[in-house]
């Protein structure tokens, strides 16, 4: 027996495009028991705001746990930052939700982020000064990067069940990490960070509350996850970031250390023996948004008057970024995606303040040789970029000279969408993909069918 519906969604450009919304309204139409995060870690922020108010960013648990009973899974390919994830559960409790631990699964092969991770990680981005990555600050990429480096070093849940080999991992960690970033004074917060490097105390604390989550936490094997996907009813796939950030896809090094695409759901899902179709949905906000540094061809500072309740300008990652809706981007994100299923837009209440966005539907650039490599013209002028080249290997060589590229351009805007019936249309005619549902606000009582959503 299988489920009876697996549905992901999935972000269309570089995440804060309403993955959470739709991933809790979806949990309620088709009561879901059960959200699976297959991908980044604890830095992931959804956010999902009831109609009476309460609110939560959705970090690590599934942003479906407001549904009474719904589970969240973590598959082995997220990285699980524990004492966040005990943080998170307090604040549940305060919204409303006491369970939510007993209702967490792990997968034990997950890989698991330390303090010292989240130290080394931050070192790095400041000792990069000006050609700064944009990291969350959380020691995701750190957690990623280690594990390649050193794999015997590699902390996963399962080490939590075996003290003596933890604290040796950790140990090995903290000294290679030590010999390998301290040093001479640099800019400020250098020393903060690295005084969590010289302190082997830091491990036994770590590993103390580390263990207060497994004790809370259900152990389950590494069949857990067939078997949820055995169960009847809704499964659904809750991906973190979006396309534009793929590690080997998107625009190297602003990217993220995981894969956010169709094809790491569908792994998961053969993993578990099932030949059931997995229906996949981006979610795309009406106009562009980037948190931090990397390319954004579109931004345009006057959309600053565009509300963030739930993103600031604070933290590692810096200034939220707003841009106008652009279709080489879009265009490039579905060919990194492959076929979906259909689109689901947010924040349609855009239009709603007498402002009109601008479509941009190309770039001008003079190409240089060697850039027909990266893109390709329109209609044959060779100053017009009508799409950017998908590159399917892992080949961040490319990645980085798109980056590079796209850092050039100026965007060519074929003048305002004044309406949402108008975006909407754009965005079809782009994707040559249906839009399903639109939200006109932060909740699902803001959700509208826009055509009949049947998936079975």
């Amino acid at each position: 027996m299988a489920a009876d519906r697996l549905v992901s969604i999935l972000g269309l450009a570089f995440g804060d495009c309403g993955k959470g919304l739709y991933t809790d309204h979806l949990c309620r139409v088709w009561n879901a028991h059960t959200i699976v995060r297959f991908n980044g870690g604890a830095q992931a922020g959804h956010n999902v705001v009831l109609p009476d108010g309460r609110h939560h960013t959705f970090s690590q648990f599934g942003s479906g746990t407001f549904q009474p009973g719904a589970r969240t899974f973590l598959a082995h390919p997220v990285i699980v930052h524990p004492t966040a994830l005990l943080v998170e559960a307090e604040y549940l409790r305060r919204s409303g939700v006491p369970d939510a631990l007993a209702r967490l699964s792990i997968d034990p092969r997950c890989r698991l982020t330390t303090p010292l991770h989240q130290a080394a990680g931050k070192v790095r981005e400041l000792l990069r000064g000006q050609n700064s990555h944009g990291t969350c600050g959380v020691g995701i990429g750190e957690t990623v990067h280690q594990s390649i480096l050193s794999p015997e070093d590699t902390m996963h849940l399962q080490d939590l069940n075996h003290p003596t080999l933890a604290k040796e991992k950790l140990e090995a960690l903290r000294r290679r990490l030590l010999a390998e970033l301290d040093g001479d004074p640099g800019p400020p917060g250098l020393e903060t960070e690295r005084l969590i490097l010289r302190d082997p105390s830091i491990n036994e604390i770590w590993l103390e509350q580390a263990c207060a989550l497994l004790s809370q936490v259900p152990e389950v094997s590494e069949n857990a996850l067939s078997e949820r996907l055995h169960d009847p009813g809704t499964v659904i796939f809750e991906g973190a970031q979006g396309f534009l950030l793929d590690e080997w896809h998107g625009f190297h090094p602003h990217t993220t250390w995981s894969s956010p695409r169709p094809a790491s759901v569908d792994a998961l899902v053969q993993e578990a023996g099932l030949q059931t179709k997995v229906h996949h949905f981006g979610v795309l906000r009406s106009y562009l948004t980037r948190h931090g540094r990397g390319p954004l061809p579109t931004e345009d500072p006057a959309l600053d008057y565009l509300g963030e309740p739930h993103n600031s300008n604070n933290g590692w990652q810096g200034q939220f970024r707003r841009g106008h809706p652009d279709a080489v981007l879009l265009r490039y994100a579905m060919a990194v995606a492959g076929p979906l299923d259909g689109l689901l837009v947010t924040h349609l209440d855009v239009f709603d303040k007498d402002r009109a966005l601008n479509w941009c539907e190309g770039y001008r650039a003079p190409l240089q040789p060697g850039d027909e490599t990266l893109c390709i013209r329109s209609s044959g002028n060779h100053e017009i970029i009508a799409d950017l080249k998908w590159n399917a290997t892992h080949d961040l060589t490319h990645q980085a000279k798109l980056t590079g590229f796209i850092n050039t351009v100026k965007p060519m805007f074929e003048g305002p969408v004044g309406s949402a019936t108008e975006l909407i249309e754009r965005v079809e005619n782009t994707t040559k993909c249906h839009v399903f549902l639109g939200s006109n606000g932060p909740s699902q009582s803001s959700i509208q069918g826009l055509r009949p959503f049947l998936v079975s």
